[in-house]
């Protein structure tokens, strides 16, 4: 961090849901405010997210640490993209987690030169999360720094009234399958990130060769989905996810795959879809959105009618994706 002064907001902001984004853009419109009243050329204070990976809870308690909705590189784009100027990890060491809520904020300002600290009004911080919003507000005045507690932001959802919007009410969604519900709280389709990595071929041998996920991140229940594949070249593809055990082939792990395929061009089977060309056979990284449900995973009679069965998931999981570009 240069000598620049900055507006903070800290948390594992895991989902960086409408909740995670009100704090930045709350800690971003401080920032451009404090630049357009300043009348001695200050440049305009550094919009700063701290980000804790793993989450404190993985550290200390790892046996009830929740699955993670996002990679870090997930959370830091999406946190540019709602307003952070800089989004640093913050790695939860037991040294961090054990400073006294003092220590933690006099290692902040002189990192950092916090000219205002926007939180949550149940934020909590230092060893064993003592201290709390009127805590760091007292800090605040010792330190020359303004705290900002934004308060809960609520979504409305399809079963009932509004609802507090919170990590683990995203994770309740994707268990049970409401993507819509989930999207509602997140902003955006729910997706998971990792590396394509070598699964069992099958797929290349029945026609729909498919990437193969390894996620840290929480995967819905067992099903096919229509999806998109986010690439890090920017493309958009539509992608034919399954998540599940495969079980017309017998016993397997549980594995997330997609199918790839590109709606401008006529596949072979005369649909407007096909595999994609030119991406390398594993070790890239991809981010799976997903859509909807398409169906329930199942256990065909045999490997024939599980393939007559995929040209009709790919085809509606096509049509699904052209609608929502449309």
């Amino acid at each position: 961090m240069t000598g620049a002064q900055s507006v903070l907001t800290i948390g594992t902001f895991d989902g960086v849901h409408l909740g995670h984004r009100a704090l930045v853009e709350r800690a971003a419109s401080i920032a451009s405010g404090t630049s357009l009243s300043a009348s001695d050329g200050r440049e305009r204070p550094q919009v700063v997210a701290l980000v804790f990976d793993p989450s404190p809870l993985e550290v200390l308690l790892p046996e009830r640490a929740p699955p993670r909705l996002t990679t870090f590189a997930q959370r830091e784009r999406l946190l540019r993209n709602a307003g952070a100027d800089i989004v640093r990890r913050l790695e939860p060491t037991r040294e961090l987690l054990g400073m006294s809520p003092a220590e933690f904020v006099s290692n902040l300002v002189a990192e950092y030169r916090p000219i205002a600290i926007v939180e949550g009004a149940d934020f909590r911080f230092g060893s064993k999360r003592t201290g709390d919003v009127t805590l760091l507000r007292s800090l605040g005045g010792s330190h020359g720094f303004s705290v900002e507690a934004v308060e809960q932001v609520e979504a409305l959802l399809s079963d009932g009234p509004p609802t507090p919007v919170r990590s683990t009410a995203v994770r309740s969604c994707i268990a049970d399958g409401r993507f819509a519900d989930a999207a509602r709280l997140l902003g955006r389709p729910y997706s998971i990130a990792g590396t394509v990595v070598r699964g069992d071929r099958r797929g290349r041998t029945i026609g729909f060769p498919t990437a193969n996920l390894d996620s840290p991140c929480l995967a819905p229940a067992d099903g096919v989905y229509a999806g998109r594949a986010r690439l890090t070249d920017g493309r958009l593809l539509c992608a034919a996810i399954s998540v599940g055990t495969k079980p017309t082939f017998g016993p397997h792990g549980r594995a997330v795959e997609a199918y790839l395929m590109d709606d401008t061009r006529t596949g072979p089977r005369g649909e407007a879809w096909t595999t994609i060309d030119g991406l390398p056979e594993y070790g890239w990284e991809m981010e799976l959105e997903f859509l909807t449900l398409v169906r329930e995973q199942l256990k065909f009679d045999s490997v024939g009618a599980l393939v007559e069965q995929m040209g009709r998931d790919c085809a509606e999981c096509a049509e699904i994706f052209r609608r929502t570009r449309a």
